[in-house]
């Protein structure tokens, strides 16, 4: 893409209602903006780094054997009534009603819909067990919206749910999860710690969320210094219905983390010199919470003896927009993002330093369609503007590679290339520059 012809509003200023690194740079890398207040507009930029992150979760649901699905953003209060959370859930839900007065809802998470859905079409152990997700955009009313996408009214989420027959069934389908949880932040390049948490409104006994730890942080964590020589690099290619998984978690959540409402000092068990404490952001949160939605809503199946069974359920949810923010607030300096090659909206900056100057357009347009030719994203900022405004804007943007082109290195055969992670600039061949960025 041509950055004369993408809409790409960066601002030089910080507006005043940003409080949070990401909700800042957000805003100034032209990836949002406000549409009310907690409600965003996804701008291109922005609207690429989103759809990368619901690739890899996407990706990683399905490897673990899981179903996509979609379900209605509007649902009816009586399915909600059935269960109980109707009032329960309090004034963060989105009440409505349509033209013919019936009860409806702007749904914030989609329990009571799915396990309708399997009330009316399961009948058998046989049809046993599955594990469902869809990604959606989700409405809860904050009473505070904050902290840009971090905490807003409307967020894209995914969810999945799992049915079984009995409690070690279930308990199978919650270790598939939480081991390709742990798979999905390292493909963008976080590690995630998986802390025991509150199942809170979801309801159940088991439960695990997952924090990105970030100096901007929403909490204080506390954890085992272990946590940082841990590695997923053992789960690539791991098949699921064959594997350890149990031993998997339990290496996982061995040693001692927690988060600060959880966090018991006196009994954790961790000397001294080893319990670390630092901030962090939940990315991701799953559950186990057995009959609490199949029961109220008359679900049955007939198990191998002929009886009837209650099914057992488990519910995952990871927050695809809100992960936008949090990769931003784990990963960034002064001058702006640092992105993960694996979610960047582009892989590559290419930066024509002198705007006008014959040999450099020539040789930008052919690095432009080499990249292209190759299959590497690329923004390729043609503008007609001064070489700072550039390089101030490709750091703002986060991409992870810029290729720098100016007259003296064209004239020599050579560009600059600029890896934005470590500010490390190097000059290479302008004939081998894409082959190093393709491989």
């Amino acid at each position: 893409m041509r950055l004369s012809r993408y809409f790409m509003p960066t601002l030089k200023e910080t507006p005043k209602e940003a409080e949070i690194a990401s909700h800042r740079l957000m805003l100034r890398a032209g990836m949002v903006r406000q549409s009310s207040a907690g409600i965003y507009s996804w701008l291109p930029l922005g609207f690429r780094v989103l759809k990368n992150i619901e690739r890899i979760v996407r990706e990683e649901q399905d490897a673990a054997g899981a179903q996509e699905v979609l379900m209605p953003t509007i649902q009816p209060a009586d399915i909600w009534k059935e269960s109980g959370r109707y009032e329960d859930y309090g004034r963060e839900m989105l009440r409505i009603t349509d033209r013919h007065d019936r009860e409806m809802l702007y749904g914030p998470t989609n329990e009571e819909q799915i396990t309708e859905i399997f009330r009316g079409d399961v009948r058998s152990y046989r049809d046993l067990p599955r594990i469902v997700y869809h990604i959606q955009w989700k409405f809860r009313d904050e009473v505070r919206p904050r902290f840009g996408v971090m905490r807003g009214r409307e967020f894209l989420m995914k969810d999945g749910y799992s049915f079984d027959l009995d409690y070690e069934s279930a308990k199978h389908a919650y270790n598939k999860m939480f081991v390709s949880y742990l798979k999905t932040y390292d493909r963008m390049g976080l590690k995630a710690i998986p802390m025991a948490a509150d199942t809170g409104p979801i309801g159940g006994k088991l439960s695990h969320e997952f924090i990105i730890l970030a100096d901007t942080g929403e909490s204080a964590v506390y954890y085992d210094r272990k946590f940082e020589d841990m590695s997923v690099d053992s789960l690539a290619g791991i098949d699921y219905e064959t594997a350890d998984l149990q031993n998997i978690v339990d290496q996982w959540t061995a040693p001692y983390a927690a988060t600060d409402d959880m966090h018991d000092a006196a009994n954790c068990g961790v000397a001294e010199g080893d319990l670390l404490s630092k901030r962090g952001i939940e990315v991701g949160h799953i559950f186990h919470f057995g009959r609490k939605y199949t029961e109220p809503l008359g679900v049955r199946v007939i198990g191998p003896d002929g009886q009837e069974v209650i099914p057992e359920c488990g519910s995952y949810g990871i927050g695809v927009s809100r992960l936008v923010g949090g990769i931003i607030e784990a990963s960034h300096d002064d001058k702006g993002i640092i992105w993960p090659e694996s979610v960047a909206p582009f892989k590559v900056g290419i930066l024509n330093l002198r705007f006008g100057d014959e040999a450099c357009t020539s040789a930008c347009d052919s690095l432009y369609a080499q990249c292209r030719n190759a299959g590497v994203e690329v923004l390729y900022d043609d503008r007609d503007e001064r070489a700072g405004a550039k390089f101030a804007d490709m750091d703002l943007i986060g991409l992870p590679w810029q290729i720098l082109v100016g007259p003296r290195g064209v004239k020599n055969g050579m560009v600059e290339l600029k890896n934005r992670a470590t500010g490390v600039v190097e000059e290479t061949p302008i004939d081998t520059v894409i082959s190093r960025l393709a491989g």
